[in-house]
């Protein structure tokens, strides 16, 4: 789970798209899992809708911000990985 977290925020930071950057990611992140450790996608919606501002994307994107300053404790937690 960690590694497809790192996998995910380096994408994120990549920033390829002008929209869409997090979904990407998100998909990515669960092909990455699946591909490389038989493990189940992460609960990234967890029931909410990520393109509205709701608590589960407020503390989606706080915990990319912080992974963007070298924390990772907060990303880690949000996809369940500690």
């Amino acid at each position: 789970m960690e590694a497809a977290a790192r996998f995910h925020h380096c994408m994120v930071q990549i920033h390829p798209f002008a929209n869409g950057n997090g979904r990407h990611a998100r998909i990515a992140s669960d092909i990455f899992l699946d591909d490389y450790f038989d493990h189940p996608p992460v609960e990234w919606a967890s029931g909410f809708d990520l393109q509205a501002d709701n608590e589960r994307r407020i503390a989606y994107i706080a915990a990319l911000c912080a992974a963007d300053a070298g924390d990772f404790d907060p990303l880690l937690i949000f996809v369940g990985a500690i």
